[in-house]
C-alpha cells in the first residue's frame, strides 16, 4: 500500500539516477523529501542538489544531464511556473530528464489542489506529457520515461503527470519489481554528446542566427515525432515484465459506444464506473482517456471516436479567452474526419473540485439528448445548481 509520490520516489530509488536537484513544493514534496532520506542513509548514490529555488533545480538538471548523467527531479503549480523558462531549453538541449509533475492549480487564489494548470501551459515546450490514472501507472511509467526520454531517436525531456492529492497522497496497492529487474530494464545512460568529454568537446548553449535556429527546432520535431514507435515498443518491453499495458489512448468499452467522454487522469475511473452503470441499463457509454497528451495521439483518436452519436470533453484546466487544451487537441484531431461526431466541451475540478458520479451521469445524458451539443459548459460550478 503506497501512494503516487512515493511510488514515484520508489522508482527513483530503483532507477538510482546520477542526480536529482530538487526545492519542494506541495503536492510533490513528499518525492524529493523521500528520495532525499534515501540519499541520507546511502540506499542511492545519487548526488541530491538542494537549491534555492526551483528556477535552480531546473537549471540544475540540464547542466546535470547535458554533462551525461541521467537526472530527475519534481515539482508542482507555482513551482513548475518559475520553471518555465528553462524547459524549452532542456528540451532544445535533447537533455533526457524524467520531471514529476504533480498537478496543482496555479493561484491566484491559492490553492493547493489539483487542476491541470500548472502542465497545460508547457504543452508547447517541447517535453513529452504522459498523465497518470493512479498510483500504479505512476511507478511503472516512471521506469518506461527513463528508457523513452534516453533513446537516440527521442532524446526529449519527459513530464509524468498525477493529480495532486488525489493520486499523489491516496494509498492504494502497488506492485513494485525486484530491484535488479529495473536495473536491468532501464540500463545505463549512454550520452551521444556529454559536456564533459574533454576528448570531444561540444558546445551548449551558443547564440543562434536565423540560419540554423528554424534547423534544430526541426530536429526537435523529429524527436517528438519518434516518440510513439519508441513508446511503443519500450511499453511491450515493460508489459512483459509486469502484465500491465498503457497505450497512448485507454479506451473503455468505446468500440460499440454511442456515447464517449474524453478526460484525462483520476476522473477517468469515476467515469469508467458510470459507464459500467449505464451499460447495465443499456446505454451504450464509453470511456476515452488520454494518457499521452505530448505528442498527442490524434490517429488513435480519430479511430476510436469516428461515427459517435456524442462526445464529451472534459477539460480539468481552462484556457482563459481560449478553447480548453484537451478540448482544442480534440477538436482539432477530429476535423478532417467525415463521420465527424456531435461535440460537447466541459470544464471540470478547478481547484480540486471533486467530481462525481453524478456529474458523469448528467454528461451522459447530456450527450443522449444533445441539449449542450457545441457549448462551453461547467460541471459542479455552484451558481448552476
Amino acid at each position: 500500500m503506497t501512494s503516487g509520490n512515493l511510488a514515484f520516489a520508489e522508482a527513483m530509488r530503483q532507477i538510482n539516477p546520477d542526480v536529482v536537484a530538487a526545492y519542494p513544493i506541495t503536492p510533490s514534496t513528499e518525492i524529493p523529501m523521500k528520495f532525499a532520506e534515501y540519499v541520507a542513509d546511502g540506499v542511492v548514490d545519487t548526488e541530491y542538489v538542494a537549491v534555492e529555488s526551483e528556477h535552480s533545480a531546473i537549471t540544475a538538471c540540464v547542466g546535470a544531464s547535458v554533462a551525461g548523467g541521467r537526472v530527475m527531479t519534481a515539482s508542482s503549480a507555482n513551482g513548475v511556473a518559475l520553471m518555465h523558462e528553462i524547459f524549452p531549453i532542456a528540451a532544445s538541449f535533447r537533455a533526457p530528464i524524467v520531471f514529476g509533475l504533480v498537478n496543482r492549480c496555479l493561484g491566484a487564489p491559492v490553492n493547493i489542489h489539483c487542476d491541470h494548470s500548472d502542465s497545460m501551459p508547457e504543452r508547447d515546450s517541447g517535453w513529452v506529457q504522459i498523465y497518470c490514472e493512479d498510483a500504479q501507472e505512476v511507478y511503472d511509467t516512471v521506469l518506461l520515461a527513463v528508457r523513452l526520454a534516453e533513446h537516440d531517436d527521442v532524446l526529449t525531456p519527459v513530464f509524468v503527470c498525477q493529480d495532486g492529492f488525489i493520486t499523489s497522497h491516496c494509498y492504494e496497492p502497488v506492485e513494485f519489481l525486484p530491484d535488479d529487474v529495473v536495473k536491468e530494464f532501464v540500463g545505463e545512460r549512454k550520452s551521444r554528446y556529454p559536456l564533459l568529454d574533454v576528448d570531444n568537446p561540444v558546445s551548449y548553449g551558443s547564440f543562434t542566427m536565423s540560419e540554423h535556429y528554424f534547423e534544430i527546432k526541426r530536429t526537435q520535431i523529429e524527436g517528438m515525432n519518434n516518440v510513439p514507435r519508441v513508446y511503443g515498443g519500450v511499453m511491450s518491453e515493460l508489459s512483459g515484465l509486469t502484465g500491465r499495458e498503457y497505450p497512448a489512448v485507454d479506451c473503455y468499452r468505446t468500440d460499440d459506444a454511442d456515447y464517449v467522454i474524453v478526460i484525462m487522469s483520476s476522473a477517468a475511473g469515476v467515469v469508467k464506473d458510470v459507464t459500467d452503470e449505464l451499460r447495465r441499463g443499456g446505454v451504450k457509454a464509453g470511456c476515452l482517456r488520454v494518457r499521452m497528451f505530448r505528442p498527442f495521439p490524434s490517429e488513435e483518436l480519430k479511430s476510436a471516436l469516428a461515427g459517435k452519436k456524442g462526445v464529451a470533453i472534459l477539460d480539468r484546466s481552462a484556457s482563459i479567452g481560449g478553447t480548453a487544451p484537451l478540448a482544442a487537441e480534440a477538436k482539432s484531431a477530429l476535423y478532417s474526419l467525415r463521420d465527424h461526431p456531435p461535440i460537447s466541451e466541459y470544464i471540470f475540478g478547478l481547484g480540486g473540485r471533486d467530481f462525481f458520479p453524478d456529474d458523469a451521469r448528467r454528461v451522459f445524458s447530456d450527450l443522449a439528448s444533445g441539449e449542450n451539443e457545441g457549448k462551453v459548459n461547467y460541471i459542479g460550478l455552484l451558481e448552476d445548481e
